[in-house]
């Protein structure tokens, strides 16, 4: 399996990071199958970096194998849906982007994926217009819908599919919006869409 991401797809998030460019086509990033962390188990804040933050994001289950898919076709392509953590090496991302760099490494390594578990998008009545939500210790930290992407998860399924062969069990994360912020260790993170807690685990 892979992880394929979506950058910079809600505007607010774009101009609290001080983006100011309108994207005319979704920005994707890849992240390796050891950058998974599921199941509850908790998240170890690395040695190189000083600000790790969380990114909570809608996250999309592939459930066929699929090339050039047309938009009208992209629903039939994947089955569940959870809310995720795209955890980021801030520090390491700025430093990257300062010079010009690929920042792969800043989104790609182990554990930066957290996700919750997965639900069926039947139960939804339209996933393109759902609540997801972040908790530290209680607190709400981050919400956000899915109607306010820039780029909606049909579109992007198509615009990757066109590069990108998509296979069963590849996960999309679908980008994140306003609110992101730095993790310190202990705290305790709890995802969820609208009302169902489906992502939780422990900082260390």
């Amino acid at each position: 399996m892979k992880i394929i991401a979506v950058g910079m797809n809600y505007d607010q998030h774009n101009k609290e990071l001080g983006h100011t460019l309108v994207n005319k086509e979704p920005v994707i990033f890849l992240k390796p199958d050891s950058a998974l962390l599921k199941d509850g188990k908790p998240f170890f804040i690395p040695d190189f970096s000083k600000q790790v933050e969380y990114e909570t994001e809608l996250v999309v289950r592939i459930n066929r194998l699929g090339k050039n898919i047309a938009p009208r076709f992209a629903h039939r392509y994947y089955d569940a849906i959870t809310v995720g953590i795209d955890f980021t090496a801030r520090d390491l991302q700025s430093d990257y982007r300062k010079e010009g760099l690929p920042w792969d490494l800043s989104k790609g390594f182990d554990n930066s994926a957290a996700i919750g578990k997965f639900v069926p998008i039947e139960r939804f009545k339209n996933i393109q217009n759902l609540n997801f939500s972040l908790q530290i210790d209680g607190q709400l930290k981050q919400q956000g819908n899915t109607a306010d992407m820039l780029f909606k998860i049909d579109e992007i399924i198509s615009y990757v599919s066109q590069f990108i062969t998509l296979k069963i069990g590849d996960l999309l994360f679908t980008g994140t919006p306003v609110g992101v912020g730095p993790v310190h260790i202990g705290e305790h993170l709890e995802g969820y869409i609208e009302e169902e807690k489906l992502l939780d685990f422990y900082i260390r």
